[in-house]
């Protein structure tokens, strides 16, 4: 650990009373360290305390001027005795002149020709030549110290699979020959580099290949892994991920804007959100007008979504985070699963598909065909419908078929309305574009988009499971007439008890009144509220 302590002194010996409890004092040095700085006018130092070699001196470093690198060499081995390491053992990685005429001459500590990882020394020389400032990392009892020999008994390959095998993490699909590449592409997608490097670990130096291992999925990730060249045990290992939370914007499907919690990962913005209280995330992904899921991550250069082709990424982002909102904060429900799952969502599905669903793992989005529907990503219900199917898989698993399978469908609407409860109309935004107070379905008016309201118009057919889509008409209705007496905030509260604890794969149309009754029971006793729930599937012929 460096303890060093800049301490800004008078030109002269830099060392005396004035500095603060441990900083390196004159006692520390040996004899040559001392001499060596008397013949400097040193303004300010810093030390690595343990190793008692300088980390920051900057002054008047030098007797005579050095304007080149061999010059700059030369002074090093003058002053070996001040920085206790070798001149044949400071290899120049950089020469570079700035606007203000300094030079900085950068090297790397070598052990048997191999850099030590991060072992940087710095020699800064002004316009005429003299060196005003050094700094840097240096390892006196590097060689003393060195575990290994220069060549190593593992293999690169074998070390790079060590390191996979270290993080519990298997590798498919690895970009291995484009070592700036940027995790735009599918969760396999992952890029390694390795090379060897001498690493220090509790005053020991190792012989290691240092393995980093890239990637955004199942976590993101810049492992940094130091793999003992000899037998391949791990000296150590640390995600070094430089991305972050961030917020980045975009517009909607309709050209409406929306704050998105996007990620940051080497120069690329991601809609992939890390801030809920859950163990998963929340991604979008686009199957770029394909059928291949889970797709790409939807990306962009400087966190604004802004074209027209993003705004159905836009929007299942955003709406996936309301709906989490939604029954993290009413219900207590992290995630679908209430156990903190990931909630991934693919956009661009398909050519002109005019459809949406929830496929057992991820929500999936169609772009419809401009006429039928516009993307319907975007509209806030269809996406809480869809979120609502995985939350059904995950309680009451109502089997879709017949009427269990429209109590599903049933249950998946009232809860879009839950979660966007403006109207009693579902997918308004996103149906029939160029028609307005137009909706794929309405809770409060089923027959006016082909469904009955009533058991007496149940239609039975054997198509589309049972009537899963027309059916549900009459749990809507029924569910209508509840909020309509009661409200919303008994409602939901009331048809999510039903739904967590007392639906059953199989219930029917009865099945379902009798849960909401003894949800309602439990929440609110079998007064006013009670008469209501049952008033409201009476009226609709469920008894």
């Amino acid at each position: 650990m460096k303890k060093g302590i800049a301490v800004v002194l008078a030109t002269g010996l830099a060392f005396g009373s004035a500095l603060p409890a441990g900083a390196a004092t004159s006692t520390d040095l040996n004899p040559e360290q001392k001499q060596a700085l008397e013949k400097m006018e040193v303004v300010k130092q810093n030390w690595e305390n343990e190793r008692k070699v300088p980390s920051f001196l900057s002054g008047k470093l030098s007797e005579k001027n050095v304007k080149t690198e061999k010059a700059v060499k030369s002074y090093l081995k003058s002053n070996e005795s001040l920085f206790k390491v070798k001149g044949k053992n400071l290899k120049l990685v950089n020469e570079s002149t700035d606007d203000l005429g300094m030079t900085h001459y950068e090297y790397v500590q070598t052990v048997k020709g191999v850099a030590i990882d991060g072992a940087r020394f710095i020699v800064h020389t002004d316009e005429s030549g003299e060196v005003v400032a050094v700094n840097g990392d240096l390892h006196p009892d590097a060689e003393k110290n060195f575990k290994g020999s220069s060549k190593a008994k593992l293999s690169e390959e074998k070390a790079v699979k060590k390191a996979w095998k270290s993080i519990d993490v298997k590798p498919k699909n690895v970009v291995d020959d484009n070592p700036s590449f940027v995790r735009k592409s599918e969760a396999t997608d992952m890029t390694e580099k390795s090379e060897k490097v001498v690493y220090e670990k509790d005053g020991n130096y190792y012989m290691t290949y240092k393995v980093q291992l890239q990637f955004i999925d199942p976590y993101p990730a810049n492992w940094q892994i130091y793999v003992d060249a000899r037998d391949g045990s791990i000296v150590d290992s640390y995600n070094a991920v430089t991305e972050g939370a961030t917020t980045g914007y975009g517009y909607g499907v309709l050209d409406d804007y929306k704050s998105l919690n996007t990620y940051y990962a080497n120069g690329t913005y991601y809609l992939y959100d890390t801030t809920k209280s859950m163990s998963g995330v929340i991604e979008t992904r686009t199957a770029n007008y394909g059928s291949s899921l889970p797709g790409n991550y939807s990306v962009d250069s400087n966190n604004a979504f802004t074209s027209t082709s993003q705004g159905a990424d836009v929007d299942a982002h955003y709406y996936a985070g309301t709906v989490y909102d939604y029954y993290y904060n009413t219900h207590g429900r992290n995630s679908y699963d209430n156990n903190g799952a990931t909630i991934r969502s693919t956009v661009h599905y398909g050519s002109n598909y005019n459809n949406a669903f929830w496929n057992g793992a991820q929500m999936v989005y169609g772009d419809g065909d401009g006429s039928t529907f516009d993307p319907l990503s975007g509209a806030q219900d269809v996406v809480a419908h869809e979120i609502t199917h995985a939350v059904i898989e995950r309680t009451a698993g109502l089997r879709y078929q017949d009427q269990s399978g429209a109590l599903n469908e049933s249950m998946a609407d009232v809860f879009g309305y839950f979660v966007e409860p403006e109207d009693f109309l579902l997918g308004e935004d996103v149906y029939t574009p160029n028609k307005s107070g137009d909706a794929l379905r309405s809770l409060s008016n089923p027959d006016a988009y082909g469904q009955p309201s009533h058991m007496n118009d149940y239609y039975y057919t054997s198509s589309d499971n049972g009537g899963v889509h027309t059916n549900s008409g009459i749990p809507n209705k029924a569910a209508y007439l509840t909020i309509q007496s009661i409200g919303k905030t008994k409602a939901e509260k009331i048809y999510y008890r039903a739904l967590s604890i007392y639906l059953t794969p199989t219930s029917n149309f009865s099945a379902a009144r009798s849960a909401l009754l003894q949800a309602t029971s439990d929440l609110y006793g079998t007064g006013s509220t009670y008469n209501s729930v049952a008033s409201a599937w009476s009226q609709v012929g469920v008894n």
